[in-house]
């Protein structure tokens, strides 16, 4: 059963994703957890998936990237599928763990998974130009670049939506909004 099946959100997962979101972060492990909220919100909302935050972090080693790239992904995904308080989608389970394995590889090859996701923006927020509430986009042509080189680099489920949301979570990119 999932959270859009009538259970309870872990306002925990809520709370500490929303204190996370949009705060520049240069911490790998930080953004592991905001990427896979990412993935799991596919679909469903991102309350829904942020409420999950301490399931993921239960079923996926404390979401340690290199302890979760060691996992099967079709023996742990089962596993992991198998658990009743967590979103129960084989492939955003089996994504999650491919991108544990594509982060170590960018790791390698930049030092960090921040240094490279900071680098699309030369190491300062981008900010995006001034819009209502109601002009907000949930797109960008950064997202998109970051998306295709993500998926070049063997990431999954990082479309440009989801991609887009993960960089605002991250600080890499901020909204301005005019009417608050």
């Amino acid at each position: 059963m999932g959270p859009d099946d009538g259970q309870q959100w872990d306002t925990n997962g809520v709370q500490e994703y929303q204190a996370y979101f949009g705060t520049p972060t240069r911490n790998d492990h930080i953004l592991f957890e905001l990427l896979t909220v990412g993935v799991f919100q596919v679909g469903l909302s991102w309350q829904a998936a942020a409420s999950k935050l301490p399931v993921y972090r239960r079923v996926f080693a404390g979401m340690d990237p290199q302890r979760v790239a060691g996992f099967e992904l079709e023996i742990d995904g089962d596993r992991i599928a198998q658990d009743p308080t967590m979103i129960r989608n084989g492939r955003k389970i089996r994504a999650t763990i491919q991108n544990a394995r594509a982060l170590l590889q960018v790791q390698q090859e930049f030092g960090s998974f921040a240094g490279y996701l900071w680098n699309f923006v030369n190491g300062t927020p981008l900010l995006l130009p001034a819009v209502t509430r109601e002009e907000l986009v949930n797109q960008s042509t950064l997202g998109s670049a970051v998306a295709k080189d993500l998926k070049r680099r063997g990431f999954k489920f990082v479309g440009p939506v989801v991609t887009h949301m993960f960089l605002l979570a991250a600080g890499i990119l901020k909204e301005q909004v005019l009417d608050e």
